[in-house]
C-alpha cells in the first residue's frame, strides 16, 4: 500500500484548504481511512477517521470545521479544512491499516501500519 498526501499550503487565517490522500497498490476494499498531523515539538494526533460504511470520527475539538469524505472510484480520502487557526499548522498524514473498521483506537498511532509521507499546512497572516 502507497499512499500520496496533497493539498496543503499557506492559507490565512479563516481560510479553507482540501487535503487528498490517495492510495495506489491498494484493492480499494473501503478500509478504515485516517488523518494525523503533528507540529513541531508535539506528538502526532488523530484527527479524523472514515470507516467501510463510510461512518467518520473527530477529534472533538475538530468536528464543525474538518470534514473526511471518501471518493471510491479514485481510491482518494479527502479531508475538507475550514476556519482555519494557526493553531492548525502543522504537518498532515494518512493511515491505513487494511481493515474495514477503525474502532475505538482510530486515533492512536499505533493503530496504523501504512503512513502517507504527509502535506505541510501552514496557517499564518
Amino acid at each position: 500500500v502507497h499512499l500520496v498526501e496533497s493539498g496543503g499550503g499557506l492559507v490565512q487565517p479563516g481560510g479553507s484548504l482540501r487535503l487528498s490522500c490517495t492510495a495506489t497498490e491498494y484493492d480499494n476494499d473501503r478500509y478504515c481511512m485516517a488523518w494525523f498531523r503533528q507540529a513541531p515539538g508535539k506528538d502526532r494526533e488523530g484527527i479524523a477517521a472514515i470507516q467501510r460504511d463510510d461512518t467518520t470520527f473527530y477529534d472533538d475539538s475538530l468536528k464543525g470545521r474538518f470534514a473526511i469524505s471518501r471518493d471510491n472510484a479514485e481510491n482518494t480520502v479527502h479531508l475538507q479544512m475550514n476556519n482555519l487557526k494557526v493553531e492548525d499548522t502543522a504537518m498532515y498524514y494518512c493511515a491505513t491499516d487494511l481493515r474495514y473498521w477503525c474502532g475505538g483506537s482510530w486515533f492512536s498511532r499505533a493503530a496504523y501500519t501504512y503512513w502517507g509521507q504527509g502535506t505541510q499546512v501552514t496557517v499564518s497572516s
